[in-house]
């Protein structure tokens, strides 16, 4: 009955991106998790990259908008809607069993909501998995295993810290400090500091070109031109901005994923702790791509850190892998 036949899929419901896996097949789509409306008859324009495009370019009458918020559903009928779209692309009308991946810090409620919303979507059955047991079984770190692993997986809703041994999660935190918030960050001292307003899309691609989290680092990184719009003039204008600048504006976000991953790491038994300080820790997310993020991790913490192989995909791998085990997923549901 869960044979590769039945097209089980696991669905990384992300606050900036959404991944489809399909067992046997892999990852089948990656599409970011933008909805376009239209406000006046609440009809779904565009969904995925599509949407992207109209951030910050639609008329009054459309609306680009991502229906997921800190890593849970701030608008259910666009989720339910963005989901249906997404499985519909990959698998067609077949009902599915869909395993979900939800924040560590959610509550049941929120839960409940990601549930509801995937099988509204079109679901035979809908099951959640907790994403830093995700991230993990996606980076291959032994998590059945009498030994202890670290994983952080930053995202752009939520970074999520976790130990995990036998099969489940030791400790974890999970905090809203993320990708969306090095966003955030840099739109707010850009403002400030050069009176300059920029987009989300500018953010996005700054961080992803010059965003360091040691700002000593990033004087090895050239400066970068960004446009937007002058609050002095309300004209458009272009400047360059240097990464050291761009460093001190994330600076308070790392900081306080580093806290999150001392506090995790502070409830962890000593066996755990040095099969981490054996092992290390592993990195996965978008946030791990972020330059010299391993180094100030580890400077922090004594701890060795890595990048996990494809650390983008390892939460839809993971939440993929795991329906291998639905049976026993089934039975705790």
């Amino acid at each position: 009955m869960f044979g590769l036949g039945s097209k089980n899929i696991g669905i990384d419901l992300g606050t900036a991106n959404t991944l489809v896996y399909i067992e046997g097949k892999g990852i089948v789509l990656r599409e970011p998790s933008v909805v376009a409306k239209n406000t006046q008859t609440n009809e779904v324009i565009a969904v995925g990259s599509e949407a992207k495009e109209m951030i910050g370019r639609t008329p009054g009458s459309i609306r680009a908008i991502r229906p997921m918020k800190d890593g849970v559903i701030a608008d259910y009928d666009t989720t339910a809607a963005m989901m249906k779209y997404f499985m519909e692309k990959t698998i067609g009308n077949s009902k599915p069993f869909v395993m979900v991946c939800v924040p560590s810090g959610v509550t049941e409620v929120e839960k409940r909501a990601v549930i509801d919303a995937t099988k509204v979507a079109g679901a035979r059955e809908a099951y959640v998995i907790e994403e830093p047991f995700a991230a993990a079984i996606g980076a291959g770190l032994p998590v059945m295993e009498p030994t202890g692993s670290m994983v952080v997986d930053i995202g752009g809703g939520t970074t999520d810290v976790a130990t995990i041994s036998l099969g489940g999660i030791v400790s974890s935190r999970s905090t809203r400090m993320a990708g969306d918030k090095f966003n955030d960050a840099i739109i707010s001292y850009i403002r400030q500091n050069f009176n300059l307003l920029v987009g989300e899309r500018t953010a996005e691609a700054i961080k992803i070109q010059i965003g360091s989290a040691s700002v000593e680092k990033s004087h090895e990184i050239e400066s970068m031109n960004i446009r937007g719009r002058d609050l002095l003039t309300g004209l458009p204008k272009s400047i360059d901005i240097e990464a050291v600048d761009v460093a001190k504006a994330i600076h308070e976000v790392v900081e306080e994923i580093i806290i999150a991953i001392k506090e995790t790491l502070e409830e962890t038994s000593p066996e755990i702790a040095a099969d981490v300080i054996d092992h290390g820790i592993v990195l996965t997310g978008g946030g791990a791509l972020l330059k010299h993020i391993t180094e100030v991790i580890s400077d922090s913490t004594k701890v060795p850190v890595f990048i996990a192989q494809d650390p983008l995909d390892c939460v839809a791998i993971g939440t993929g892998e795991s329906l291998k085990n639905i049976e026993v997923i089934r039975k705790r549901h």
